[in-house]
């Protein structure tokens, strides 16, 4: 298969970079040229100077940039591949925002926290397609299936779902990683002390319900220890990472409020 990609950011580079073992990436297009070429070389691609220089002559066009631009991009495209299926890689924006302007339209949608230093188990990682088209459907889901043993026929309302989830599950508790990272550099403790019980907690909530899993002061209703902790907040003069202590502290109470009677 004769693939480009509009992007030549994290997922781009990542999804450029595993898609190559088995497929032509012909072109990158960046709004930066000397992004899209750092990738194409790296893909084995050609970069390309704008919209116009994108060849018609291939069987899909990859979307990876961020969701407000994805409207835009569309837009311009299409006069230019009016016959391709094209296809961007979002988790939270609707297939529609695609078909509004381009009746080959699709989703590939890898469920995946990216960073350039950091290589990805495309095996395990889950891909989460969507098409207008029954044929493009099928062929998206074969191109997902020869990266992952996960693929998923989701519509654009589970994948929302599933994004904002996301949020919850990497974006807000790798902040509490960070503040938890905060509090042992104020005391000049090594922060590689807390590895064991992070991915203790992460394997936990991977085997079971997080639910059932939940341990912790708030958890137990111990107000003594939830004091001193507040106490040690003040101290350190630090109202930003207390406010977030009362607050999950309350929801994890409220949660579990009739296991404590």
């Amino acid at each position: 298969m004769r693939i480009s990609f509009i992007g030549a950011g994290r997922v781009a580079h990542h999804l450029a970079k595993a898609l190559q073992a088995r497929h032509q990436i012909v072109q990158i297009y960046s709004r930066t040229y000397e992004h899209a070429d750092v990738l194409a070389q790296a893909a084995g691609a050609e970069a390309a100077y704008s919209f116009s220089a994108l060849k018609s002559e291939i069987d899909l066009l990859i979307i990876a940039v961020s969701d407000s631009a994805i409207a835009d991009v569309i837009q311009a495209v299409h006069p230019y591949l009016p016959n391709t299926l094209i296809v961007h890689t979002s988790g939270s924006t609707g297939i529609s925002k695609l078909t509004q302007a381009h009746a080959r339209a699709g989703v590939l949608y890898p469920l995946q926290t990216f960073s350039l230093e950091r290589e990805i188990d495309w095996t395990q990682t889950p891909l989460f397609i969507e098409a207008a088209e029954p044929q493009d459907l099928m062929m998206l889901s074969t191109l997902a299936s020869e990266l992952s043993q996960r693929v998923y026929p989701y519509s654009s309302a589970q994948r929302l779902s599933l994004h904002l989830a996301a949020v919850y599950a990497c974006n807000f508790a790798n902040y509490c990683y960070d503040m938890a990272k905060q509090i042992v550099d104020e005391q000049q403790v090594d922060f590689s002390l807390l590895y064991p019980l992070m991915l203790e907690t992460a394997q936990k909530a991977a085997a079971a319900d997080p639910k059932t899993m939940q341990t912790g002061p708030a958890m137990r209703g111990d107000q003594n220890i939830i004091a001193m902790h507040t106490l040690m907040l003040e101290q350190a003069n630090r109202p930003d990472l207390k406010q977030v202590y009362a607050l999950l502290s309350e929801q994890i109470l409220q949660r579990h409020q009739p296991e404590q009677i």
